[in-house]
Protein backbone atom coordinates (compact mmCIF):
# COMPACT_ATOMS: atom_id res chain seq x y z
CA UNK A 1 0.00 0.00 0.00
CA UNK A 2 2.64 2.35 0.89
CA UNK A 3 4.34 2.18 -2.84
CA UNK A 4 1.48 2.74 -4.36
CA UNK A 5 0.30 6.27 -1.80
CA UNK A 6 4.04 6.91 -3.15
CA UNK A 7 2.95 6.70 -6.61
CA UNK A 8 0.03 8.47 -6.33
CA UNK A 9 1.64 11.68 -4.77
CA UNK A 10 4.12 11.45 -7.20
CA UNK A 11 1.44 11.90 -9.60
CA UNK A 12 -1.28 13.94 -8.10
CA UNK A 13 0.26 16.72 -5.42
CA UNK A 14 1.76 19.19 -7.82
CA UNK A 15 0.73 22.54 -6.43
CA UNK A 16 0.17 24.47 -3.10
CA UNK A 17 0.34 22.45 0.02
CA UNK A 18 0.39 18.96 -1.53
CA UNK A 19 3.38 20.10 -3.53
CA UNK A 20 5.11 21.01 -0.49
CA UNK A 21 4.05 17.84 1.19
CA UNK A 22 5.82 15.44 -1.50
CA UNK A 23 8.77 18.35 -1.46
CA UNK A 24 8.81 17.36 2.37
CA UNK A 25 8.93 13.96 2.07
CA UNK A 26 11.57 13.79 -0.61
CA UNK A 27 13.85 16.38 1.24
CA UNK A 28 13.69 13.96 4.15
CA UNK A 29 14.44 11.05 1.82
CA UNK A 30 17.63 12.96 0.68
CA UNK A 31 18.50 13.64 4.38
CA UNK A 32 18.25 10.11 5.31
CA UNK A 33 19.91 9.16 2.26
CA UNK A 34 22.72 11.50 3.55
CA UNK A 35 23.23 9.62 6.66
CA UNK A 36 21.20 12.27 8.53
CA UNK A 37 19.71 11.82 11.79
CA UNK A 38 15.73 13.03 12.28
CA UNK A 39 14.35 14.25 15.10
CA UNK A 40 10.95 14.20 15.02
CA UNK A 41 8.49 16.53 17.38
CA UNK A 42 4.81 15.49 18.42
CA UNK A 43 2.13 17.93 19.56
CA UNK A 44 -1.56 17.97 19.95
CA UNK A 45 -3.25 14.72 20.08
CA UNK A 46 -1.62 12.42 17.98
CA UNK A 47 -1.42 9.28 19.73
CA UNK A 48 -5.16 9.29 20.27
CA UNK A 49 -5.27 9.99 16.20
CA UNK A 50 -3.43 6.86 16.38
CA UNK A 51 -0.27 8.22 14.47
CA UNK A 52 1.36 4.70 15.55
CA UNK A 53 -0.24 3.10 12.36
CA UNK A 54 2.64 4.32 10.59
CA UNK A 55 4.91 6.25 12.72
CA UNK A 56 5.88 2.40 14.55
CA UNK A 57 7.06 1.40 11.27
CA UNK A 58 9.13 4.43 10.56
CA UNK A 59 10.65 4.21 14.07
CA UNK A 60 11.56 0.11 13.02
CA UNK A 61 13.23 1.08 9.68
CA UNK A 62 15.33 3.54 10.98
CA UNK A 63 13.99 6.87 9.65
CA UNK A 64 12.93 8.64 13.35
CA UNK A 65 15.99 8.24 15.48
CA UNK A 66 14.42 10.28 18.62
CA UNK A 67 11.12 11.84 19.62
CA UNK A 68 10.21 14.85 21.59
CA UNK A 69 6.63 14.69 22.80
CA UNK A 70 4.08 16.04 25.00
CA UNK A 71 3.21 13.83 28.15
CA UNK A 72 -0.13 13.87 26.60
CA UNK A 73 1.34 11.82 23.53
CA UNK A 74 3.53 9.39 25.54
CA UNK A 75 0.71 8.00 27.79
CA UNK A 76 -1.92 8.42 25.44
CA UNK A 77 -0.21 5.85 23.07
CA UNK A 78 -0.42 3.26 25.86
CA UNK A 79 -4.05 4.12 26.92
CA UNK A 80 -4.54 3.46 23.11
CA UNK A 81 -2.84 0.05 23.14
CA UNK A 82 -4.81 -1.29 26.50
CA UNK A 83 -8.37 -0.07 25.99
CA UNK A 84 -8.94 0.52 22.36
CA UNK A 85 -12.16 -1.46 22.18
CA UNK A 86 -13.61 0.67 24.84
CA UNK A 87 -13.01 3.77 22.85
CA UNK A 88 -16.06 5.89 21.94
CA UNK A 89 -16.10 7.66 18.49
CA UNK A 90 -18.42 10.56 18.29
CA UNK A 91 -18.42 12.19 14.59
CA UNK A 92 -21.30 14.57 15.57
CA UNK A 93 -19.10 16.39 18.17
CA UNK A 94 -19.51 19.46 17.16
CA UNK A 95 -22.98 19.44 17.90
CA UNK A 96 -23.08 18.02 21.66
CA UNK A 97 -24.71 20.12 23.95
CA UNK A 98 -23.63 20.80 27.37
CA UNK A 99 -25.88 18.11 29.12
CA UNK A 100 -24.10 15.60 26.74
CA UNK A 101 -20.88 17.03 27.79
CA UNK A 102 -21.69 16.16 31.46
CA UNK A 103 -23.27 12.91 30.40
CA UNK A 104 -20.11 11.34 28.88
CA UNK A 105 -17.94 12.69 32.23
CA UNK A 106 -20.19 10.47 34.16
CA UNK A 107 -19.71 7.88 31.93
CA UNK A 108 -16.13 8.05 32.52
CA UNK A 109 -15.21 9.19 28.65
CA UNK A 110 -12.91 11.71 28.42
CA UNK A 111 -13.48 13.45 24.36
CA UNK A 112 -10.69 14.46 22.28
CA UNK A 113 -12.59 15.99 19.66
CA UNK A 114 -14.34 12.77 18.00
CA UNK A 115 -12.74 10.16 20.48
CA UNK A 116 -13.50 9.30 23.76
CA UNK A 117 -11.17 8.27 26.19
CA UNK A 118 -12.54 5.59 28.52
CA UNK A 119 -11.33 6.63 32.24
CA UNK A 120 -11.56 2.92 34.00
CA UNK A 121 -10.21 1.15 30.97
CA UNK A 122 -7.32 3.46 30.16
CA UNK A 123 -6.31 6.09 32.50
CA UNK A 124 -6.93 3.88 35.83
CA UNK A 125 -6.08 0.85 34.41
CA UNK A 126 -2.53 2.40 33.16
CA UNK A 127 -2.19 4.35 36.45
CA UNK A 128 -2.52 0.80 38.54
CA UNK A 129 0.04 -0.65 36.31
CA UNK A 130 3.02 2.29 36.25
CA UNK A 131 1.96 2.73 40.06
CA UNK A 132 4.56 -0.14 40.97
CA UNK A 133 7.41 1.50 38.75
CA UNK A 134 6.77 4.60 40.77
CA UNK A 135 7.04 3.01 44.18
CA UNK A 136 9.83 1.24 43.48
CA UNK A 137 11.51 4.01 42.54
CA UNK A 138 10.77 6.04 45.43
CA UNK A 139 11.57 2.92 47.88
CA UNK A 140 14.63 2.31 46.41
CA UNK A 141 15.79 6.02 45.66
CA UNK A 142 16.64 5.60 42.23
CA UNK A 143 14.38 8.23 40.51
CA UNK A 144 13.37 7.73 36.62
CA UNK A 145 12.53 9.84 33.65
CA UNK A 146 8.96 9.73 32.78
CA UNK A 147 9.40 7.66 29.39
CA UNK A 148 11.74 5.04 31.17
CA UNK A 149 8.80 4.17 33.78
CA UNK A 150 6.67 3.53 29.84
CA UNK A 151 9.67 1.62 28.83
CA UNK A 152 9.93 -0.69 32.30
CA UNK A 153 6.60 -0.99 31.95
CA UNK A 154 6.38 -2.13 28.54
CA UNK A 155 9.70 -4.65 29.31
CA UNK A 156 8.18 -6.15 31.99
CA UNK A 157 5.33 -7.75 29.90
CA UNK A 158 2.94 -6.82 32.20
CA UNK A 159 0.74 -5.05 29.47
CA UNK A 160 0.98 -7.99 27.03
CA UNK A 161 -2.17 -9.33 28.27
CA UNK A 162 -4.07 -6.17 28.04
CA UNK A 163 -3.45 -5.44 24.70
CA UNK A 164 -6.27 -4.64 22.53
CA UNK A 165 -4.33 -3.62 19.49
CA UNK A 166 -1.31 -5.29 17.87
CA UNK A 167 1.93 -4.15 19.50
CA UNK A 168 2.88 -3.45 15.89
CA UNK A 169 1.01 -0.57 15.77
CA UNK A 170 1.96 1.25 18.95
CA UNK A 171 4.88 3.94 18.30
CA UNK A 172 5.87 3.15 21.84
CA UNK A 173 6.44 -0.31 21.42
CA UNK A 174 8.24 0.21 18.71
CA UNK A 175 10.47 3.09 20.07
CA UNK A 176 10.99 0.50 23.39
CA UNK A 177 12.31 -2.20 21.22
CA UNK A 178 15.07 0.50 19.93
CA UNK A 179 15.91 2.26 23.11
CA UNK A 180 14.97 5.17 21.00
CA UNK A 181 15.57 8.77 22.55
CA UNK A 182 12.63 10.16 23.74
CA UNK A 183 12.54 13.60 25.28
CA UNK A 184 9.07 14.90 27.44
CA UNK A 185 9.39 18.65 28.30
CA UNK A 186 6.04 19.47 30.86
CA UNK A 187 5.70 15.95 31.55
CA UNK A 188 3.25 17.09 34.57
CA UNK A 189 1.26 18.56 32.51
CA UNK A 190 -0.48 15.22 31.62
CA UNK A 191 -3.06 13.01 33.54
CA UNK A 192 -0.83 10.77 34.51
CA UNK A 193 1.96 13.85 35.74
CA UNK A 194 -1.35 14.73 37.59
CA UNK A 195 -1.74 11.27 39.34
CA UNK A 196 1.80 11.18 40.31
CA UNK A 197 1.36 14.23 41.30
CA UNK A 198 -1.80 14.16 43.48
CA UNK A 199 0.63 10.46 45.12
CA UNK A 200 3.15 13.28 46.06
CA UNK A 201 0.40 15.16 48.37
CA UNK A 202 -0.63 12.30 49.64
CA UNK A 203 2.20 11.46 51.13
CA UNK A 204 2.71 8.04 49.25
CA UNK A 205 5.77 8.98 46.18
CA UNK A 206 7.76 11.84 46.63
CA UNK A 207 8.97 14.35 43.86
CA UNK A 208 12.32 13.06 43.79
CA UNK A 209 11.56 9.85 42.32
CA UNK A 210 10.73 11.36 39.07
CA UNK A 211 13.32 13.32 37.13
CA UNK A 212 12.31 16.30 35.28
CA UNK A 213 12.63 19.24 32.21
CA UNK A 214 16.15 19.85 33.29
CA UNK A 215 17.18 16.50 33.12
CA UNK A 216 15.30 15.88 29.47
CA UNK A 217 17.28 19.11 28.46
CA UNK A 218 20.54 17.41 29.69
CA UNK A 219 19.85 14.38 28.22
CA UNK A 220 18.68 16.25 24.64
CA UNK A 221 22.11 18.18 24.54
CA UNK A 222 24.24 15.28 25.65
CA UNK A 223 22.47 13.31 22.37
CA UNK A 224 22.52 16.37 20.33
CA UNK A 225 26.80 16.53 20.36
CA UNK A 226 26.89 13.19 20.08
CA UNK A 227 24.88 12.56 16.92
CA UNK A 228 25.92 15.67 15.29
CA UNK A 229 29.85 14.80 15.13
CA UNK A 230 29.23 12.31 12.53
CA UNK A 231 25.39 13.51 11.21
CA UNK A 232 23.70 15.89 9.88
CA UNK A 233 20.56 16.62 12.16
CA UNK A 234 17.23 16.92 11.08
CA UNK A 235 13.81 18.62 12.80
CA UNK A 236 10.60 17.26 11.75
CA UNK A 237 7.60 19.10 13.81
CA UNK A 238 4.31 17.73 13.79
CA UNK A 239 2.02 20.57 15.47
CA UNK A 240 4.12 23.21 17.52
CA UNK A 241 4.28 24.09 21.26
CA UNK A 242 6.49 22.72 23.81
CA UNK A 243 7.44 19.03 22.33
CA UNK A 244 8.84 21.60 19.25
CA UNK A 245 10.26 24.63 21.00
CA UNK A 246 12.24 22.77 23.90
CA UNK A 247 13.77 20.45 21.14
CA UNK A 248 14.83 23.04 19.00
CA UNK A 249 16.73 25.18 21.59
CA UNK A 250 19.07 22.99 22.06
CA UNK A 251 20.89 24.12 19.61
CA UNK A 252 21.44 27.79 20.12
CA UNK A 253 21.68 26.82 24.27
CA UNK A 254 24.41 25.29 22.96
CA UNK A 255 25.79 27.37 20.62
CA UNK A 256 25.00 30.85 22.68
CA UNK A 257 25.44 29.51 25.86
CA UNK A 258 27.50 27.46 26.08
CA UNK A 259 29.79 28.63 23.22
CA UNK A 260 30.32 25.18 21.18
CA UNK A 261 30.56 24.60 17.70
CA UNK A 262 28.28 22.52 17.12
CA UNK A 263 25.81 22.05 13.84
CA UNK A 264 22.82 23.95 13.01
CA UNK A 265 19.81 21.64 12.66
CA UNK A 266 20.06 21.28 8.29
CA UNK A 267 16.49 19.76 7.90
CA UNK A 268 13.18 20.96 9.01
CA UNK A 269 10.01 20.56 8.61
CA UNK A 270 6.90 21.67 9.90
CA UNK A 271 2.90 20.62 9.70
CA UNK A 272 1.07 23.32 11.43
CA UNK A 273 -2.55 24.91 11.24
CA UNK A 274 -1.41 27.67 13.61
CA UNK A 275 -1.09 31.34 12.13
CA UNK A 276 1.83 33.58 11.86
CA UNK A 277 -0.29 36.76 12.53
CA UNK A 278 -1.62 36.01 15.89
CA UNK A 279 2.11 35.71 17.07
CA UNK A 280 2.30 32.20 18.02
CA UNK A 281 5.80 30.19 17.86
CA UNK A 282 3.79 27.33 16.51
CA UNK A 283 2.76 29.57 13.42
CA UNK A 284 6.34 31.32 12.98
CA UNK A 285 7.61 30.79 9.35
CA UNK A 286 11.10 28.55 9.39
CA UNK A 287 13.03 31.65 8.84
CA UNK A 288 12.23 33.23 11.85
CA UNK A 289 14.49 30.15 13.91
CA UNK A 290 17.61 31.39 11.58
CA UNK A 291 17.15 34.97 13.69
CA UNK A 292 17.67 32.57 16.86
CA UNK A 293 20.00 30.57 15.38
CA UNK A 294 18.66 27.31 15.09
CA UNK A 295 18.68 26.79 11.52
CA UNK A 296 21.35 27.78 8.29
CA UNK A 297 20.12 29.51 6.21
CA UNK A 298 21.00 27.10 3.27
CA UNK A 299 18.78 24.57 5.77
CA UNK A 300 15.88 22.54 3.27
CA UNK A 301 12.85 24.43 4.78
CA UNK A 302 9.13 22.88 4.38
CA UNK A 303 6.06 24.46 5.92
CA UNK A 304 2.89 22.34 5.50
CA UNK A 305 -0.39 24.39 6.45
CA UNK A 306 -2.93 21.40 6.98
CA UNK A 307 -3.80 18.72 9.45
CA UNK A 308 -1.24 16.77 10.92
CA UNK A 309 -3.31 13.70 11.22
CA UNK A 310 -3.67 13.84 7.29
CA UNK A 311 0.20 14.81 6.37
CA UNK A 312 1.81 13.02 8.33
CA UNK A 313 0.71 9.35 7.65
CA UNK A 314 0.77 10.88 3.71
CA UNK A 315 4.39 11.70 4.52
CA UNK A 316 5.31 8.29 6.27
CA UNK A 317 3.93 6.35 3.53
CA UNK A 318 5.50 7.84 0.84
CA UNK A 319 9.20 7.18 2.25
CA UNK A 320 7.52 3.91 3.50
CA UNK A 321 6.96 2.91 0.17
CA UNK A 322 10.26 3.52 -1.78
Amino acid sequence: MAAQIRAFIDHHFRHFNAATLKDAAQGYEKFLDANGRMMLTLAGAMSTAELGLSLAEMIRRGKVHAITCTGANLEEDLFNLVAHEHYVRLPGYRYLSKQQELELLQQGLNRVTDTCIPEDYAIRKIQHLIETCWSDAHGNATPRLPHEFCYELIRSGRLTKHFQISPDDSWLVAACERSLPLFVPGWEDSTLGSIFTSLCMRGELSPKAMRGGIDYLLELAAWYRTQSVDHPMGFFQVGGGIAGDFAICVVPMLRQDLGEDVALWNYFCQISDSTTSYGSYSGAVPNEKITWGKLAVDCPQYLIESDATIVAPLIFAYLLGR
